[in-house]
This record gives structure tokens, sequence and C-alpha cells, in this order.
């Protein structure tokens, strides 16, 4: 099968990292595949070489757009798929325009989020429909919330859960000492780890209250947050003033996140809104403890496991924090271990790839899950 790959861009992003695994994976089972990115420069690419990826570094002007879409066009010409798949708002209904120039057999559009945006998206979403065979998006809730919005029917919905890599990200105490080593943690310290694109999304300011009332009352943790954004240095001026500055790194970006969840102790998600966030699978595949608000797919994620909190009350994160970080090893492990089988149950990788393949086929019925 010809495949093309179409996303808004390849920045560091959990939409991005599963768009580039979805195209190795389907690469090694013998699809030919196109990637194409919109706009930016790319900072997440596939791994096999043969994968294609053509980056066209679109800017907002009408005279680029239109450059833009005639040479997509022409691409996909040449390429002839059998199915293009969309990933995020702006190349979902940039595909859809797609189809009043070029045959496009079979169009996926993929929404990666709970929220993309207010009254004038969604109603370009629902303009659009017909242009596309289904629209599906990463959990139930975001799918619901489309629905209820009039962005997309409920017979042309879909549930397609994300997919975590459980060979690539899985508990290793050799690199769990090397990194501890490598960021100055001395022993017996208890790691809280964040990651994620600094955005109000990730409502780091809730994080940082949060950490401040454990950190009042426990003087062997710390945090970490990764990634970069936005927001990056204003959250940075933010933790400057907290009483516990020095207990708060940032990491920047990083290309070892399976190592990083083996160093921390209890991964933590703050966020406001959200889609199905990877990180949350991927720290369950590294036998993590989570604490995390229930913002989007996040209780679909989780299910019994971990400590799930409102969004935007730091009191209640913190003390589920404080309660994931006096777990005892023997708990601590526990609970770990029943987080990875659930996501090796649910949420793998490979399951996600042949769930794909199903539906470019058509052999998945909108409106229902997996």
């Amino acid at each position: 099968m010809k495949i093309v790959f179409l996303i808004t861009c390849l920045e560091v992003g959990g939409a991005e990292n599963q768009v580039v695994d979805l195209a190795d994976a389907l690469f090694v089972r013998g699809h030919e595949i196109l990637l194409i990115s919109i706009s930016g420069e790319p900072e997440v690419l596939p791994i096999h070489s043969g994968v294609r990826v053509e980056a066209l570094h679109t800017t907002k002007s009408p005279a680029n757009l239109l450059i833009t879409y005639f040479h997509v066009c022409r691409l996909l010409r040449r390429f002839r798929p059998d199915v293009v798949h969309s990933h995020m708002i702006h190349a979902n209904l940039f595909a859809r325009m797609l189809r009043l120039a070029v045959p496009i057999p079979r169009l996926i559009c993929t929404a990666h989020s709970i929220n993309e945006g207010g009254w004038v998206r969604m109603g370009m979403y629902r303009w659009s429909d017909r242009m596309a065979e289904i629209t599906t998006n990463v959990s139930q809730a975001a799918v619901e919330r489309y629905i209820a919005c009039a962005a997309v029917p409920r017979h042309k919905a879909l549930v397609s859960y994300n997919g975590i890599d459980c060979d690539r990200f899985r508990f290793d105490p050799v690199r769990r000492a090397k990194v501890r080593n490598d960021l100055g943690t001395i022993p017996n310290t208890k790691v809280f780890l964040a990651a994620g694109n600094f955005s109000d999304a990730k409502d780091y300011p809730n994080l940082l209250n949060a950490f401040s009332a454990v950190a009042a009352r426990r003087a062997d943790c710390v945090l970490w947050i990764a990634g970069v954004g936005p927001e990056y240095d204003h959250i940075q001026a933010l933790a400057a003033t907290s009483a516990w500055h020095d207990r708060i790194k940032f990491l920047g970006l990083r290309r070892d996140m399976d190592a990083l969840m083996s160093a921390a102790d209890v991964f933590v998600l703050s966020s406001a809104w959200e889609g199905f966030p990877l990180v949350i699978g991927e720290a369950m595949a590294c036998e993590r403890v989570v604490v995390a608000t229930e913002a989007g797919g996040v209780p679909e994620w989780l299910g019994s496991c971990g400590y799930i909190v409102r969004t935007r009350d730091s009191t209640a994160l913190a003390n589920a924090m404080l309660q994931a970080v006096e777990l005892d090893d023997d708990e601590r492990r526990s609970q770990g271990l029943v987080a990875r089988k659930r996501v090796r149950k649910h949420y793998s990788l490979k399951s996600t790839v042949r769930r794909w393949e199903r539906i470019y086929c058509g052999n998945v019925n909108a409106g229902k899950t997996t």
C-alpha cells in the first residue's frame, strides 16, 4: 500500500513523534511511505531512510500557501497514494482542500487533542467534513467533544489510540544510574519528572505551585522538566521566584526520554487539556508511577493505575504527588509493573499499526473504539 502522511509540522511533540513512529513501522511492514511536513524545520524524522520526507517550510502568506498547495498536488499525482492520512487541524483542512484538485482514493484525518481551537475551527471541520472518509481522534473523550461541537458526525468519528514502542520504553536500571549521575542527583533523592511542550495546555504554573507544596514537606524531592516551547522563558522566570528554585531543573529538549523516564521516580502531568498524551504511556511502559490531571484521554490511559486529579487544582496535584512519593519500594514496583502490563495489552505500537492498516483498508467501522 502507498501511504502519504501529511502533518502540519515535525516539531518535537507527541503527535509528531507518533506520526514518525507510524511511518517507520508501516515501512518495515512493506508499505511505501511519503511523509509531508507543511511548515517549519523538521526536528523529528523517521529512522528508516526508505521513508521519503518532504519538508515544505510554508509561511502564512497567501501566495506561499498557494505555491505549497500546487506543489503537494504534484507530489500526490506522482506518488499516487492509496491513502492520505493527515494529522492536526491545519494539515487536516489542507488535505481536504487537496481533494478539489487531485484524486485521493481515501482520506483519513486525525486530530490529536480534545481542544484544537474554538467555534471557527470547529465550523471549518464541519464545513469540510464531506471531503474526508473518517475523522479520528486519539481518545474517546476527544471524539465525544468533537461530536458535541458538530465538528464531525458520529457515524464518521472514530477513536484510534496512540501507540507506545514498548521495546524502546522500558525500565533500565543502568541508564537510570547514568542519567541521575549526569544530572548530579544524590542517592535516595526522589525525582519528579514532567515533559512536554511549554504551552498553555501543559499548565506548568499548576505544576510549580504543586511542587512548592511538596518541597515544603519533603526535603528529598526534586523536579525535572524536559521540553521546549513558547512559554519556556516565562516558566523558567516563574520557577526562579520559588523558594525551592534550586530543586527545579529545566532540561530543555531531550532525545532520551526513555532514559529520563527510568531515572525518575514519579512522572507528573499537570495539563489543563490534552488529547491522548504519549508521555503518559511512555512513563507507564517504563514502570513509573504516574500522577496526572484528568485532562482529555488521561483517564483512558491510566485506568486504575496511578493517581488522577482535577485540572487546575494545585492542592490536589500536590497531595497526589506526596502520596506517590511516599510509596515504599515494593508498592512503587508493583504499580509500575501493572502500568507496563496495561500499556502492552492495550496501547502497544504494534497493535496500533495493525489497527491503522485495517482503517486504511476500510475494515474498521466509524463510531467504534478499539
